[in-house]
């Protein structure tokens, strides 16, 4: 019998992410309200995330919408984006870094594999650093657990990967 599987991953697409950072650079330069001010956006160490500057936190709101919509348009998940470090204030410019969220900890790999054994107990699940590898003996319902994974409301983003 036939053993299929595929990993689920925590991952962002890199090419993806420089594509709305330049789209997002352009709108930035074109945009008449952000014409005069500090406003930019910036690659953090290593393209791991972007650090946004503005006048102050409305700004750093409207630039972090704009790579939102970006992000939406280029069909990748906005839960990429880790918005949870505070806004810096200095020289009346305003600063916040926005690192990427990449990789599944043990937490979210548990959360993952549990919610699976609950749902398909025939599927079978296993850990492997930070991805879960799904097997079973039925695409059919390799493919059902890929919806359900998809229909649940993760605080990080999921990939599929690994098809076998």
């Amino acid at each position: 019998m036939a053993n299929f599987s595929f990993d689920i991953e925590s991952d962002y697409d890199k090419a993806e992410m420089n594509n709305v950072f330049d789209q997002t650079q352009r709108e930035l330069d074109s945009r008449y309200d952000f014409k005069g001010t500090p406003a930019a956006i910036e690659w953090l160490d290593d393209k791991k995330g972007l650090k946004i500057t503005g006048n102050g936190e409305w700004q750093i709101d409207a630039i972090l919408d704009i790579v939102r919509k970006k992000l939406a348009t280029r069909g990748q998940s906005q839960k990429t984006l880790d918005t949870s470090k505070d806004i810096v204030e200095s020289n009346l410019k305003t600063t916040k870094e926005v690192p990427f969220k990449q990789g599944l900890d043990q937490d979210k790999a548990k959360q993952i594999t549990k919610l699976i054994r609950d749902e398909y107990p025939k599927v079978k699940t296993q850990i492997q650093g930070d991805a879960v590898r799904v097997m079973s003996s039925s695409k059919d319902d390799l493919q059902s657990v890929m919806q359900l994974i998809r229909a649940q409301d993760l605080d990080f983003p999921t990939s599929f990967t690994n098809y076998r």
